[in-house]
């Protein structure tokens, strides 16, 4: 292991605070990344690192060192992809979204974009979790959310709606809800990724309401809830893109629509680098041209 492979694993478990997590991130073991800082430590004569058994801390020399050490990793990375990318994007593209939208939406978009580019090797992790991009070693994460994180650079991709709907056969064995607070009488699906599955919120601006309701199926994502909705166990919430299918079909009734919240922004998030890599460039405005437009899941049922 060179010096610049050293500073490289101390500036990782320093941005993690974590042995673990900083070795996690360049892909190798807790003890080869606590040898590497404590070698690095040794030649510099200095302490950079507190040490306990639970936690990691910076020294005041560590943190003047971590500053001008991310800088100089940074500027060779950015020296490196800038050689690379002259015969254009190559190389591992580490992308994560979420589990419904990736497997509805992503999967053909993918794939052509691989098609595309036969030198860009990709790996993709479908998750509903929040990853974290940089701990984590992802150079792109498709997020549908209010983007509050000023660390990522963001370009959108378009809105999902929140479309509430229930089964034909349920609509007609209980009647429909004529406003939100009729909820309260019908059994509902709960989405086991929202906040809290029980508060509802529906309308926009001024209008914006939240109603608190209740159901015996409590499910981990929106195509189980879509599924409990379609076998008549009462009424569901899920964004657009995942019930365009069921809509279209007939399997499922759109409810509420003049009641609908304010739809979710679907956003390309990548890091803040000086030089953003050909590979990650590529990508996103492969996925910025392929849904720019009106949405392909609002049509033929809206």
């Amino acid at each position: 292991m060179d010096r610049l492979d050293e500073v490289r694993l101390f500036v990782a478990v320093a941005d993690a605070l974590s042995f673990a997590g900083g070795a996690r991130r360049l892909g190798v073991s807790p003890a080869q990344a606590s040898k590497a800082v404590a070698r690095l430590e040794d030649r510099l004569k200095a302490r950079l690192l507190n040490r306990t058994t639970r936690d990691v801390s910076l020294t005041d020399t560590g943190r003047a060192y971590l500053e001008r050490a991310s800088e100089l990793i940074a500027e060779f990375d950015a020296l490196e992809s800038s050689v690379r990318d002259v015969s254009g994007p190559r190389g591992l593209l580490k992308v994560t979204a979420p589990t419904s939208f990736g497997s509805v939406e992503l999967e053909c978009v993918i794939l052509e974009f691989a098609k595309a580019h036969p030198e860009v090797s990709l790996e993709v992790s479908l998750t509903d979790r929040v990853t974290n991009l940089v701990e984590e070693g992802y150079d792109v994460a498709v997020r549908i959310t209010r983007m509050s994180d000023s660390s990522l650079v963001a370009r959108k991709l378009g809105e999902a709606r929140i479309v509430t709907c229930a089964a034909p056969d349920y609509l007609q064995r209980e009647g429909a809800p004529l406003s939100p607070l009729d909820l309260a009488r019908h059994e509902t699906i709960l989405d086991l990724n929202l906040a809290d599955p029980t508060l509802w919120t529906f309308g926009r601006g001024a209008e914006r309401t939240e109603v608190r309701v209740h159901g015996r199926l409590r499910l981990s994502n929106a195509e189980a809830c879509l599924a409990a909705a379609r076998y008549g166990f009462g009424i569901a919430r899920a964004p657009s893109f995942a019930a365009a299918e069921d809509l279209r079909a007939g399997r499922l009734t759109t409810l509420l629509c003049d009641h609908e919240p304010e739809p979710m922004p679907i956003y390309a998030v990548y890091p803040h680098a000086r030089h953003l890599s050909a590979k990650v460039r590529v990508f996103v405005d492969h996925l910025v041209r392929h849904f720019s437009g009106p949405p392909r899941w609002e049509q033929g049922w809206t």
